[in-house]
């Protein structure tokens, strides 16, 4: 199939921070660990891949600059944007936008977004009639 990702590698400013961080995360939207490469750990979902790599000059992540804004995974459900909140907010996540309805997106668009370690912007997000 086009027109589909094969893997996306996110630069870290703390690999031992962020690879707890993102195996707790990761595991709880479906991924699992399937390894770690020279280079830092992978997390394979459905057609998906993800991975952490070192930065080499840190500093925070700034979404309005050139590059990535945010990264958006999908919700099997509601119930599943609620739980990963609750769960977000036990360990202290710096929570962006609790879960609510953005039809301004598409009817039923139910989001959580979150902040990773570094400061990338994240997303989950179930709607009802995705994959399209």
């Amino acid at each position: 199939m086009n027109g589909r990702i094969h893997h996306i590698d996110i630069t870290v400013t703390s690999l031992e921070v962020s690879t707890e961080f993102y195996d707790f995360c990761l595991t709880e939207m479906g991924f699992r660990r399937i390894g770690d490469v020279e280079e830092g750990p992978l997390w394979a979902g459905e057609g998906l891949e993800v991975g952490l790599q070192s930065s080499t000059n840190g500093g925070r992540h700034n979404r309005y600059s050139p590059g990535l804004h945010h990264l958006a995974f999908w919700a099997d459900s509601r119930e599943a944007v609620d739980a990963l909140y609750k769960k977000l907010v036990k360990r202290n996540v710096e929570i962006l936008d609790a879960p609510a309805l953005y039809e301004k997106y598409t009817a039923g668009y139910y989001a959580l977004f979150f902040a990773d370690p570094d400061g990338i912007k994240l997303e989950y997000v179930y709607t009802p009639e995705w994959p399209v």
